[in-house]
């Protein structure tokens, strides 16, 4: 009856898993906003170092984790795999439910994994300074932290309806020494160009990256970092997954679903691109992607080329979008308010590889309430949507009298997400309906890709 499965120090991975060797098909391009032809090297050497523009691109099944990047990670590696005993019983279903906790990190949540090797990078390049966005402050913290350990400055532009429902993830950045911005802001043209035309705009994460993309291209010194979606980010969180793999066999078992929540993709890839590895080698894995209903990219979107940013500044992907000008509700789960979508898990729900399933908050507060009860933790209204699915998954196994192992990644804590919790306490948690109008008009403005 083990509840918590820790790994030594040493036992933390040597490298990273990169999934594109193993993907259905070779990866459309991306490509150059500006002329509408695949992006080179030298087109994304104003806004990243060398390091990861090659780690983007890379066809190498494993790449090597630095040594200095691994010592950090000492701090809270390998995070450990519970068993949720207390919430099965309080089920009463069959099924074995094991989570896998990121929140024991310094920022509370999986974000650090890859903050900590960008700043990293970014320092060996000479670069001073990173310009990033963040939606409920996670990857905002993160980067704060790191810049902080390389010596580097950092400034934030955080989506503005989040910078007023989490102050104190603000806060912590402060703390750790960033410059931190509401956004859409004055200090860009990004900023200014939707201010302009919508003073009260609450902001998105489309429009932040958007001001961070234009301060790192206008200073030399000056390099831009992103939390999700792109190539290299999902690469530097397979550590998840695979601390959990290994965990699961010290317990003698395997999981039959694999639960993450997913706004950009990056604790989705994360946690299921091991056990992908894995399905491919003939494992009967499912990977189970889920989302707010509210913003359903993967679920409600199309798998077209987009911008990655509100102001067409981004390069252009192919991934499941509701359109890059799309302004998501304000909901708390601020860090999956995202327009778009991993190209990475984009093609593999578009190959059929991967299931995807949304949730209306009120829902996945009730799940994360329910979990905080007997589990002690408070999720971050982010990983409350993978504990729904978590549950329901449970739920199912005993309606129909069937053992099942289930894994889902707790992504990060909600301690600071406590706004939202007195918000479904005291009955004032909105839903907020799927916008089919809003969306539909951004879809009409899709970029016009021919290869």
């Amino acid at each position: 009856m083990q509840t918590k499965i820790v790994l030594d120090e040493s036992r933390i991975p040597t490298h990273w898993y990169n999934i594109i060797p193993d993907m259905p098909g070779p990866l459309a391009p991306v490509i150059n906003p500006r002329n509408l032809q695949p992006v080179t090297p030298d087109d994304l050497l104003p806004i990243f170092p060398m390091a990861i523009i090659e780690q983007e691109v890379s066809g190498e099944r494993w790449i090597p984790i630095p040594e200095e990047v691994r010592e950090i990670y000492r701090l809270w590696r390998p995070s450990p795999l519970y068993r949720a005993h207390r919430l099965e019983q309080a089920l009463g279903t069959p099924a074995k439910i094991y989570y896998k906790y990121e929140g024991v990190s310094p920022a509370g949540s999986h974000k650090p994994n890859t903050a900590i090797p960008q700043a990293w990078y970014n320092r060996q390049a000479g670069i001073r300074r990173l310009a990033t966005e963040t939606g409920a402050g996670q990857w905002g913290s993160s980067l704060a932290l790191a810049c902080s350990m390389f010596g580097l400055e950092c400034t934030v532009y955080m989506v503005k309806v989040s910078c007023t429902q989490k102050p104190y993830r603000k806060s912590m950045m402060q703390l750790w020494g960033a410059n931190v911005i509401p956004s859409p802001s004055e200090f860009t043209n990004a900023g200014r160009s939707i201010l302009a035309h919508d003073p009260d705009s609450n902001g998105s994460l489309g429009i932040a990256i958007s001001e961070a993309v234009e301060d790192a291209a206008s200073r030399a010194d000056t390099n831009y970092a992103l939390g999700s979606v792109l190539n290299h980010v999902c690469l530097h969180q397979t550590i998840i997954g695979q601390e959990a793999r290994e965990q699961l066999a010290l317990a003698g078992d395997y999981p039959d679903v694999v639960i993450a929540c997913c706004g950009g993709g990056s604790n989705f890839a994360g946690t299921a691109f091991p056990f992908l590895a894995d399905r491919a080698a003939g494992k009967n894995v499912r990977c189970l992607a889920v989302e707010p209903a509210s913003c359903p990219t993967l679920t409600k979107g199309i798998y077209a080329f987009d911008y990655g940013d509100t102001a067409k500044m981004a390069p252009i992907a192919m991934m499941y979008t509701l359109g890059h000008d799309f302004m998501p509700p304000g909901i708390h789960a601020g860090g999956l308010r995202y327009h778009g979508e991993s190209p990475l898990v984009s093609q593999l729900h578009h190959a059929g590889l991967i299931e995807a399933k949304s949730y209306r908050q009120t829902a996945c507060f009730e799940a994360a309430h329910l979990f905080a009860r007997h589990e002690g933790i408070v999720p971050a209204p982010e990983s409350s949507h993978a504990v729904r699915a978590a549950i329901d998954e449970a739920v199912i196994a005993k309606e129909e009298g069937k053992e099942k192992t289930i894994l889902f990644c707790l992504s990060g804590h909600g301690q600071l997400d406590m706004v939202a919790y007195d918000a479904y306490l005291s009955g004032g948690l909105e839903d907020v309906e799927y916008p089919e109008e809003m969306i539909r008009e951004s879809l009409a403005k899709l970029p016009k890709v021919e290869l």
